[in-house]
């Protein structure tokens, strides 16, 4: 498992703002300045699922888990 604040930017990561998990990319880290970002920027392969590529936000809770190690890792302590 890794904790939230961990993740840094052009991680690989599986999110679910498309209502099903798609892969996509860290624009940028969520931990900025002194605190962790609730909304962060990724560029979602929508594709996957038969929509468009694309960069947006999107909210912590909706980030499931990080590539590492050459493994899929959950991704915890998002802030609400």
């Amino acid at each position: 498992m890794i904790k939230y604040k961990d993740l840094k930017k052009k991680d690989e990561v599986k999110t679910t703002q498309m209502g099903q998990p798609v892969s996509g990319k860290l624009l940028e880290s969520p931990k900025q300045g002194r605190g962790l970002k609730r909304a962060i920027l990724i560029w979602t392969k929508g594709s996957e699922i038969g929509m468009f590529d694309e960069a947006g936000s999107v909210y912590a809770h909706q980030v499931q888990q990080v590539f590492r190690d050459g493994t899929w890792q959950q991704v915890i302590d998002q802030p609400q």
